[in-house]
C-alpha cells in the first residue's frame, strides 16, 4: 500500500469528503478563470494534438480521460469526443470504459441489485457518461467493467463480454484492443487510477501467483438493451490486493520497451500506449522476472503454467 493509501485509510471519512469538495471547488475556479480569460480549447486544437502524437484515420483507441485536466473545453465532453471521432475517422474505433462502479468491486457487487446496460450510468467521469449515451454507442454487458464503443468494430469489441467469469480475458474489449493493434490513451490520468488494461495479465496467466480475485463468485442480474434479465456468474477483485497495486511503478518499464510515450493533449499530461506491446511486455516480464502491478520491481519466485 502506498503512503497516500495509508493516509487515506486512517483519515475520517468526513475529512476525506471535505478534501474532495475543496479540490473540486479549486478545479472549477481554475476552469472558470480560463474561460473568463478566453483560454478556451476548441475541437480543432484537440484534433491537432491527437494528430501530432500519431493518431490517424482507422485507429482503434481505448480512452481514459479527465475532462478538467485538459483545460476549459468549448462544449465540454462533446468537444473532446467529436475530436476523437474526427481524428480516427469513419473507419476508426473509439472505446471507453463505462463502469457503473466507483468503489471496490466487492462493495459494488454486494450492494447493487442489477446492472442495466441502458440506464446504469458510468461512474468514470462526465466524458464517459456522455460517450455511452450517444445514439451509435454500443455498450458491453459486463456487470463490473462494461465498455462502450463507437465504430465499425463496435459489436466485435463488445459482444463477447457478456457472461464472462472475469472481465479482462480474451473475450474482453481490453484484450481485443491489443489484438487489433490499437492504442490506449490516458489523458490527465495515469495507470494508478485508470490501469484497467493491466488486468489482462491476471486473466491470461493460468496460475497467476497472487490471489487478486475474491474467493467467492457472485450471481448478478444484467439487463440487456431489450429489457431482458440475465443471471450471470462473476468474480470480483479482492480489495485487500487492490490496495497493494503500484501501477505507476510500471511506467519506466513500458517506456524502456518503447510501448509507452508521454505526450500532451490540451493541457493534460497524457500517456500514449501501444496496446499489443503493452500486453506482450506484461506477459514477458511476468514470466521472466515476476513483474506485476503489485511487484513492479519483479519477483523471480513466480511460476506459471504458460
Amino acid at each position: 500500500m502506498s503512503l497516500k493509501d495509508v493516509i487515506r485509510s486512517i483519515t475520517p471519512k468526513f475529512l476525506l469528503n471535505l478534501n474532495r469538495q475543496r479540490k473540486k471547488k479549486n478545479v472549477n475556479e481554475s476552469l472558470n478563470q480560463q474561460k473568463t480569460k478566453g483560454d478556451v480549447i476548441s475541437e480543432a486544437q484537440l484534433i491537432n494534438d491527437l494528430l501530432a502524437i500519431g493518431i490517424k484515420k482507422g485507429d482503434t483507441l481505448l480512452v481514459h480521460s479527465s475532462l478538467s485536466k485538459m483545460g476549459y473545453l468549448k462544449d465540454g465532453p462533446k468537444t473532446f469526443v467529436d475530436a476523437l471521432l474526427t481524428a480516427v475517422g469513419e473507419t476508426g474505433n473509439i472505446l471507453m470504459p463505462t463502469s457503473p462502479n466507483a468503489v471496490f468491486q466487492l462493495n459494488y457487487i454486494q450492494n447493487t441489485p442489477f446492472f442495466d446496460v441502458t440506464t446504469s450510468p458510468s461512474k468514470l467521469g462526465v466524458i464517459t457518461e456522455y460517450f455511452r449515451t450517444l445514439p451509435n454507442s454500443v455498450r458491453s454487458l459486463s456487470p463490473t467493467e462494461p465498455v462502450s464503443a463507437i465504430g465499425p468494430l463496435a459489436d466485435y469489441f463488445t459482444k463477447d463480454h457478456f457472461n464472462q467469469l472475469t472481465p479482462y480475458n480474451k473475450n474482453s474489449p481490453f484484450y481485443k484492443v491489443g489484438e487489433q493493434n490499437g492504442k490506449i490513451l490516458y489523458i490527465g490520468v495515469t495507470l494508478d487510477n485508470a490501469g484497467t488494461s493491466l488486468h489482462t495479465l491476471e486473466d491470461e496467466i493460468v496460475d497467476f501467483k497472487y490471489p487478486v480475485y475474491y474467493p467467492t463468485t457472485f450471481d448478478f442480474t444484467v439487463i440487456d438493451k431489450a429489457g431482458q434479465n440475465h443471471k450471470v456468474n462473476t468474480k470480483v477483485h479482492n480489495p485487500e490486493w487492490s490496495k497493494k497495486r503500484k501501477c505507476d511503478g510500471l511506467i519506466p518499464l513500458f517506456e524502456s520497451e518503447n510501448v509507452l510515450k508521454k505526450v500532451k493533449i490540451g493541457k493534460a499530461d497524457t500517456l500514449l500506449v501501444d496496446a499489443n506491446g503493452f500486453f506482450k511486455t506484461m506477459v514477458n516480464q511476468y514470466k521472466s522476472k515476476g513483474v506485476t502491478m503489485y511487484t513492479p520491481n519483479g519477483d523471480k519466485n513466480v511460476t506459471t503454467t504458460k
